[in-house]
């Protein structure tokens, strides 16, 4: 087994996370958004743009409730998590954050990168006072519903279309971190 953990992204990790980014996009999305809209966000502009808004996001987070992680394994960037307070109407961004975004390299899933990712994440939010954890995914994105859905995480009935050229329906998911371990390990 490789030497893996969990850290606090540093200015460093940036071009990784972007690069992790846009290679999870195109090989995780390709069968769920429009092909140009997806181009649009994974393209060689883009994949700068995401850059600079990580760097940014480590050098000077909108909150302090803000968190970037990375998954390392043998010193190599394989994996991030993003969180933040709540933001969509009638959520308590006292007890209520948002997982921004999770994901993991296509080359190193399947090590229990986005598992370790997950437990940083709800370890640190329960620290603040966290008790429910939600997040948006694609309707159509089975291995992201999966592996959150073994945790514990689950449809709460919200529902969103976003405009890529075409409609694509995204769900909310939500998980209660108060008792219990919120980790998967499908997919990750």
């Amino acid at each position: 087994m490789a030497d893996a953990g969990v850290r606090p992204a540093r200015r460093a990790d940036a071009a990784a996370v972007a690069d992790i980014q846009v290679r999870a996009w195109r090989q995780g999305y390709r069968d769920l958004l429009p092909a140009a809209a997806l181009e649009q966000v994974t393209s060689d502009d883009a994949r700068a743009a995401w850059r600079e808004r990580w760097t940014e996001a480590v050098a000077a987070p909108p909150s302090p409730r803000h968190r970037l992680l990375v998954a390392v394994a043998n010193d190599l960037v394989v994996g991030f998590a993003a969180h933040g307070p709540a933001e969509d109407p009638g959520d308590d961004p006292a007890v209520t954050a948002e997982l921004l975004t999770l994901l993991v390299d296509p080359l190193h899933t399947r090590a229990g990168h986005g598992s370790r990712l997950l437990a940083a994440t709800v370890d640190l939010l329960r620290e603040d006072g966290t008790e429910t954890l939600v997040t948006w995914a694609f309707e159509g994105d089975r291995v992201l519903r999966g592996f959150l859905g073994t945790a514990g995480w689950a449809p709460d009935g919200t529902a969103r279309d976003l405009d890529m050229g075409e409609p694509v329906r995204q769900i909310r998911l939500h998980t209660d971190i108060t008792t219990g371990i919120t980790t998967g390990d499908a997919g990750s």
